[in-house]
């Protein structure tokens, strides 16, 4: 991980959101308003957050299909842990993520395209 790396996720850790977002899909999937709900934030807020969070791949998404025929995306948290060590005048973040499921891992390359 570059120090760049390193800052842009200490940044992403430090905003309240964020984090909110990522302890409340690391009990269960949910959709971007029920995460509004509980966040007790807007949804661009939690749009911008999840976006945030999936570029550095610490949430993964699962297309739903409502019984009406709509789609919508549930979120869950990949991060699990996250270890900083200062040693010697260094410092290092190791970032430990969920083994995603290999079927998960096919639709989202699949979604990707």
């Amino acid at each position: 991980m570059t120090e760049d790396e390193e800052v842009e996720l200490l940044a992403i850790l430090d905003d309240e959101y964020a984090r909110s977002i990522l302890i409340e899909t690391s009990k269960e999937p949910m959709g971007a308003e029920t995460l509004a709900e509980r966040c007790d934030a807007s949804p661009p807020t939690i749009y911008r957050r999840i976006d945030r969070l999936d570029e550095h791949d610490l949430l993964e998404s699962q297309q739903q299909l409502d019984p009406d025929g709509h789609h919508y995306k549930t979120y869950a948290a990949r991060l699990e842990r996250v270890a900083v060590e200062i040693e010697d005048g260094e410092m290092e973040i190791d970032i430990h993520r969920r083994d995603e499921d290999p079927a998960d891992r096919f639709t989202r390359l699949y979604e990707e395209l």
